[in-house]
């Protein structure tokens, strides 16, 4: 009797070893062979499940933005304005070792993503999310009379969105300057300065 595989379960297998792969050694070193041997399996194996590196790749960076996604969603629960956005802009930063392990991955996608093509796209598409979630949530914190000035909204939530990007870096960089706690002050600081 032929032994019945379950194709999602097995791709999400691929999908979390390479995780491991690009978190332990970086995109460059999340070779086929690489993923295939952290996943037990041969890198012939693969193919079955993916047309090519760059898609096992795609698929790892996808599923670490719906994990986030999904955590978020949790904490954003019940909360609008100035203190859903404090909530997502904290869980954005690598105060843990969980976010620390998805901010170095979506860091380690930038330069390649660089390249062009469907990893650009995706990054692209996704973080325009982002961005509009923040806008959406500074748009509604200035309806309710949260913030102390009228400030250009969409300017604000760039510097919002590149504050969270330079703290991250920097703690992956730095990680003896920037603690956690500096991390979080520093944008709790932000936000307070927002806030009316």
């Amino acid at each position: 009797m032929p032994k019945i595989v379950d194709h999602e379960e097995r791709r999400a297998e691929v999908v979390a070893a390479a995780r491991r792969v690009i978190l332990r050694e970086g995109i460059e070193g999340a070779t086929t062979r690489a993923i295939a041997k952290e996943a037990g399996y041969s890198n012939g194996v693969l193919t079955h499940y993916f047309a090519d590196k760059d898609e096992i790749l795609l698929a790892a960076l996808r599923s670490s933005h719906r994990r986030i996604v999904r955590r978020l969603k949790d904490k954003l629960a019940g909360r609008t304005g100035l203190a859903a956005l404090r909530e997502l802009l904290l869980d954005n930063l690598p105060l843990d070792g969980e976010r620390a392990g998805e901010t170095a991955l979506e860091v380690g996608f930038w330069g390649r993503s660089l390249a062009g093509g469907t990893l650009l796209e995706v990054q692209r598409e996704e973080a325009a999310e982002l961005r509009h979630l923040v806008r959406t949530l500074l748009g509604a914190a200035a309806a309710a009379g949260e913030l102390a000035a009228a400030e250009d909204l969409d300017d604000v939530t760039e510097r919002l969105l590149a504050l969270v990007d330079g703290l991250s870096l920097h703690r992956l960089l730095y990680p003896d300057r920037l603690s956690p706690e500096a991390l979080a002050r520093l944008m709790t600081s932000e936000l307070d300065r927002l806030a009316a």
